[in-house]
């Protein structure tokens, strides 16, 4: 009986292992979205290229490889990390860092000099005081002793940097904390990835930090991002733009805070004072050609406020836009550098002023 029904199913698993490999090689409909969790936030991909499902799959994964090499360099949530490593070693003792860590720190400790202190990357202990970090706290306002204590620590220059030698050394008990950055890096890394796999024309959006390259359908339109209104019961567009091989950043206070005796505590904090952001400035888009500087320059400017950061963005030829908390609703002002990425015309249809 077992012979006799033996080629039948011989048979039907050689049809079953067609049918699944042609659908593995059939073209999917355009675009395909890929999306998930990391680094505490959700990541999403879309590509407008012809695939096939056996191609997503792959891609797929050469994303979450990118994706989680990145989590095991920065993340301040495992003991395993390199950062983590990097923040436990004893004071003033070199150590060894790999090409990844090393590009990030010495963006970090660009941005720092440039910013004149408004982004630091040392200030991993002034977060997790404001109940922001690693490190599990009420969210209540700090110790007043405390707080001066941690502060007193914090500077970029506590940190010190051999690019020839690629290593690295903690000069006061300081924490690093490359939340500033990471988001940024991990885009860079999943665009370059895309980049080396032929892909043409995609959109990676990480937490807030994007990349898009080519156009987003077959008609050759480009890909529009909303830059959402510094609204906390809601999400909505304050403006939609068309967007075309470029990579932004944007850092806002209006989603993670905390309230206490009437006080808003932006989880943005300011390093030269040890305490969250108290200004009108709401939203910070920066455009940059690497998403890394991007990031950070972001945070920079939320750091700063509208003000000096606009009068920091002109001098640095930074393409910034900014939301700004008015008595009416809200102010939409750019860089001109800004106005050259998205265009002169794009920014008076939205209403956008351009800041001189």
């Amino acid at each position: 009986m077992c012979k006799r029904y033996f080629p039948l199913l011989l048979l039907l698993a050689v049809v079953l292992a067609l049918v699944a490999c042609a659908e593995n090689e059939r073209q999917l409909d355009s675009p395909v979205a890929l999306e998930g969790e990391i680094f505490g936030t959700f990541y999403q991909v879309t590509i407008s290229d012809s695939l096939t499902q056996h191609q997503v799959d792959d891609i797929e994964a050469g994303i979450l490889e990118e994706l989680e090499a990145v989590d095991a360099i920065m993340s301040i949530y495992r003991d395993d990390s390199e950062l983590t490593l990097f923040n436990e070693a004893p004071l003033g003792e070199w150590q060894l860092l790999s090409n990844e860590l090393m590009e990030i720190m010495s963006i970090s400790q660009s941005v720092s000099a440039s910013s004149n202190g408004a982004f630091d990357v040392t200030i991993g202990g002034l977060v997790n005081l404001w109940s922001f970090g690693a490190e599990a706290r009420p969210r209540e306002v700090p110790d007043e002793s405390i707080l001066s204590e941690r502060l007193s620590v914090v500077g970029y220059d506590s940190i010190e940097l051999d690019l020839g030698e690629r290593r690295a050394r903690r000069l006061r008990d300081v924490y690093v904390d490359l939340g500033g950055v990471a988001k940024g890096f991990g885009t860079d890394r999943v665009a370059a990835y895309l980049d080396q796999q032929g892909i043409g024309h995609y959109l990676v959006s990480l937490g807030g930090d994007l990349i898009v390259r080519g156009y987003r359908d077959s008609e050759r339109q480009p890909w529009r991002i909303g830059i959402e209104a510094p609204l906390d019961d809601r999400r909505q567009a304050q403006h939609i733009l068309p967007l075309r091989d470029v990579s932004v950043a944007t850092s806002g206070d209006y989603r993670n805070y905390f309230e206490e005796d009437g006080t808003r505590y932006s989880h943005t904090i300011d390093p030269r004072t040890g305490r969250p952001i108290q200004h009108q400035l709401a939203s910070v888009t920066v455009a940059h050609a690497v998403n890394a500087w991007a990031d950070a320059w972001a945070t920079a400017m939320m750091v700063l406020g509208d003000e000096e950061g606009m009068e920091l963005a002109i001098a640095q030829d930074l393409a910034v836009l900014m939301l700004v908390r008015e008595a009416d609703g809200w102010g939409s002002y750019a860089s001109p550098a800004f106005a050259e990425v998205i265009g002169q015309n794009v920014m008076e249809r939205l209403g956008i002023d351009i800041a001189q």
